[in-house]
């Protein structure tokens, strides 16, 4: 099937960067986007592409702009219900929050409600597809793969891994962790649109042993993915140094099991050594930045130039429960201010990139989403200025599309996605469908 849909269009076609390139981004003020079949087939100026539409059904948004829909490159679903939890460091938190919220992911049922509800957040952010943990309990993995599925979304999730330093309602074995691993594997990668990542939590809570299971899965299967955190809080360095006393550092542990590779995601990386910025970039890794976690846990500020200067593709995560907010626009926002405050620059558009094309460049999705081309995944977002009045006051002053799309990034959250498209199909929407028109949107043939 055929449709189009018209607003303003916004896309990216490479990185910015801290000047903004303006050849890396595409920007039509009147424009529309041609879907077939869950695939974009054209995206350009509404007074070309029109005419040449016949009988395609055309939905308006006028007043509204459509982008790529967000990309969250790390995330754990178990711990929505811990969000904005008060206080403590990595560790501590840890123990006094997630450990204990994960525990009820025992329960199925529990497990398959949470699963249900984060997505619809999700969707209701704008954001379409995800890199997320699950718990130790192999069935957290299948709660949110079974209901990614039936909502159509790309999504990539795994159970994690833990054998040691965490409770003992939390942990499996090397051989259980493999085993279940292994058969979620292939029950689940490369089904439809969802993958899966083996996900040790991080080294702390993994023996050597168990890191040696993952690193044979790694080997084993080579196109799913390896999500872990790495470097996030300095006494979780120091830890990992006392612990693995042999390795050269963090990082070090990870690449001596086969665990660095590429598809290989690290979420945080704020306390690394050029050595390993080169290792990493070597080998394929690729960055999650979480700046809403790293400034709430008092972990860190990410150094994104020295991360993109090695050739790392790095894209934005929200990390809830430790970050604050599901909303992309609100992590990017955050984003800013960490880099400012080490002098470094976050323009609208890099903004853009690093939630869209380039977090899909960091999962090594970039041939399938990210951006308008053809033939990629017709996942998109309609964005609404006038989403709260504030919003709405400061965007009728911009005088560009950088400055509008900046404005709506400082100020924007959940209030300002009109309407979330999953391989074409709407997914979500805030717009009432009782008053299309009252609510700015109209179809026509």
């Amino acid at each position: 099937m055929r449709q189009a849909f018209r607003a303003s269009l916004l896309h990216c076609l490479a990185d910015p960067g801290e000047a903004s390139a303006p050849s890396a981004v595409e920007y039509f003020e009147d424009g529309v986007l041609v879907v077939e079949n869950g695939a974009v087939l054209e995206a350009g100026e509404a007074e070309a592409l029109i005419p040449e539409l016949g009988d395609t059904r055309v939905t308006e948004y006028p007043g509204k702009l459509i982008v790529p829909g967000f990309i969250d490159c790390h995330v754990h679903f178990p711990q929505l219900d811990i969000i904005a939890s008060y206080g403590e460091q990595l560790l501590d938190w840890l123990s006094r929050y997630a450990f204990p919220a994960e525990a009820r992911f025992s329960d199925l049922g529990y497990a398959q409600e949470i699963a249900g509800v984060f997505l619809d957040e999700l969707l209701k952010n704008g954001t379409t597809t995800a890199l997320v943990f699950g718990t130790v309990h192999a069935h957290s993995a299948d709660a949110i793969l079974e209901a990614a599925e039936s909502r159509g979304m790309r999504l990539i999730a795994g159970k994690v891994l833990m054998d040691i330093n965490c409770p003992e309602e939390l942990q499996d074995t090397p051989e259980s962790a493999y085993t279940d691993s292994k058969a979620l594997i292939e029950r689940w990668h490369g089904k439809g649109r969802l993958g899966y990542a083996i996900t040790p939590r991080f080294a702390i809570t993994s023996s050597e042993e168990q890191l040696a299971a993952a690193g044979r899965l790694a080997s084993e299967y080579p196109d799913v993915w390896v999500h872990t955190h790495l470097a996030e809080n300095k006494a979780e360095v120091e830890e990992i140094a006392s612990q693995y006393p042999h390795s050269r550092s963090y990082l070090d542990v990870y690449d001596q099991f086969g665990l660095l590779r590429e598809r290989s995601v690290f979420a945080h990386c704020l306390h690394m050594n050029d050595e390993d910025r080169q290792c990493m970039a070597k080998k394929g890794g690729a960055a999650a930045f979480c700046p809403t976690s790293n400034l709430f846990l008092g972990s860190g500020l990410f150094d994104l130039r020295s991360m993109l200067a090695a050739n790392i593709p790095v894209g934005l995560g929200t990390d809830v429960g430790g970050g604050t907010s599901l909303s992309l626009l609100r992590t990017a926002s955050e984003a800013y201010k960490v880099l400012h405050l080490q002098g470094q620059a976050l323009p609208a558009m890099r903004a853009l990139y690093l939630t869209t094309l380039g977090a899909a460049k960091a999962l090594c999705l970039d041939d399938k989403i990210g951006n308008f081309t053809t033939g990629k995944e017709a996942d998109f977002i309609v964005l609404d200025p006038a989403g709260s009045s504030l919003s709405e006051r400061r965007t009728k002053l911009a005088s560009s599309i950088d400055e509008s799309f900046f404005a709506m990034t400082m100020l924007g959250d959940d209030r300002n996605v009109a309407a979330t498209y999953v391989a074409g199909k709407l997914a979500q929407s805030s717009l009432a469908h009782s008053s299309l028109a009252q609510s700015g949107l109209a179809e026509s043939k």
